[in-house]
């Protein structure tokens, strides 16, 4: 054999071990694109204050989302510190209620692949009396993944009446948006991902890269912006130029706000807080970051390039005047990638200030909710694949928000 050979034949042995070595270390190298980045926000919170800190449940898999019931409702276990029934999706197609029952309904028809699965949950504004729950998920249709939204009746411990609210949402192993919120109109809205495939996020008669808005039994409201389009689909959409939002709140004064993860991959970061405006384009894949063009929206914050939070849910906590706070209140969003809680202070009308909170505490942090007793309630996500799991993972974690104040 010529040296060239001997060369040639050396070379793929170095190549072949490389690709051995790359397959054992595969789940690894996976997780290392989910590792947190550097952060230059400023540090807040670490859980040194333990009595502010308390586990509510763990041992959940891939816990998506939370809900209260109705304070006094006859299906809440008033015995619980936040006197409420607590609800839970899993990811993997379980609706859960924590407490003493402990009962779990497992959700037909959802289909757990990637980031699809058992995703968001909203509570009817009269849950009392029509006793409604809606859910968001993934379904296989044929070969594709879709998306949609259900609606059924908790009563007596048991589901039923299950009617589709929306469905043919496009799904994907990625992208699937998934959170579902009532509005203070009383609307449902709902956070649609472009599925991997950006560039529906600029079709108006497509629902993927959307923010969508509808009457609880699933009928368009006439107000919404795209109406006169002829479009089903398109009558369906109150935003657009999404990505893959995964937060919905409202602030006290009605406006809607919603978390939104950037770019992915090698080239990540980007992540933005937006404020909601009906009709908007949000400018995915056109714009990223703080890039403009006219018809578009800039992000009100983000990350920038070399930092990644991976938003999650969000939840809206007030100023609290009878304790001195000044400013118009602070949203929390959870950080997946981040794993931490942020704290974004409305500044003004076009600023705010942000913290980082628990930074490498609890790991990924999927959904922000503020409870009926004024706490704030986290769900950790990692054993969804991309993090470390902790001892008795994933967890619901109650935090008393008087930490947060400034001295």
């Amino acid at each position: 054999m010529t040296k060239f050979g001997k060369l040639i034949s050396l070379l793929g042995i170095v190549i072949l071990l490389i690709i051995i070595a790359a397959f054992f270390s595969r789940d690894q190298i996976f997780k290392s694109f989910y590792k947190p980045t550097q952060t230059s926000l400023q540090e807040g919170i670490k859980t040194n204050k333990e009595s502010a800190v308390e586990i509510v449940a763990e041992n959940l898999q891939i816990p998506w989302e939370i809900a209260f019931l109705p304070d006094g409702d006859p299906e809440g276990a008033a015995s619980q510190p936040y006197g409420a029934g607590l609800l839970v999706t899993e990811r993997p197609g379980t609706l859960k209620r924590i407490g003493e029952d402990g009962r779990v309904y497992a959700i037909e028809g959802v289909r757990h692949t990637g980031e699809g699965g058992l995703l968001g949950m909203a509570i009817h504004p009269r849950f009392r009396d029509n006793r409604f729950v809606y859910l968001y998920l993934t379904t296989a249709v044929g070969n594709d993944l879709k998306n949609r939204v259900e609606r059924y009746r908790l009563e007596d411990n048991r589901l039923s009446e299950k009617k589709i609210i929306i469905d043919g949402i496009p799904g994907a192993a990625y992208h699937d948006g998934g959170r579902i919120a009532f509005g203070p109109d009383d609307y449902l809205y709902i956070t649609a991902g472009d599925a991997g495939n950006a560039e529906l996020a600029q079709n108006i008669d497509s629902l993927a890269g959307k923010i969508l808005r509808l009457k609880d039994d699933g009928s368009i409201p006439a107000d919404n912006p795209f109406t006169s389009t002829g479009s089903a689909q398109a009558a369906a959409v109150y935003s657009y130029g999404h990505r893959n939002s995964q937060g919905l709140a409202w602030d006290d004064k009605g406006r809607l706000w919603a978390t939104e993860h950037g770019r992915s991959g090698i080239l990540s970061g980007l992540d933005e807080l937006n404020l909601i405006e009906k009709g908007k384009n949000y400018g995915w894949p056109i714009i990223e970051g703080g890039e403009k063009k006219e018809g578009m929206e800039t992000p009100f914050a983000q990350s920038g390039p070399d930092e990644t939070w991976a938003p999650a849910g969000i939840a809206f906590l007030p100023a609290r005047r009878s304790l001195g706070e000044g400013g118009d209140g602070s949203f929390f969003f959870g950080g997946l990638r981040g794993e931490a809680l942020y704290e974004a202070k409305i500044i003004s009308e076009k600023q705010v200030s942000l913290k980082v909170h628990f930074r490498n505490e609890f790991g990924r942090i999927r959904a922000v909710v503020l409870g009926p007793d004024g706490f704030l309630y986290i769900t950790t996500s990692n054993t969804d694949g991309r993090g470390e799991p902790k001892e008795n993972d994933d967890k619901i974690i109650r935090i008393n928000p008087l930490i947060f104040r400034e001295p």
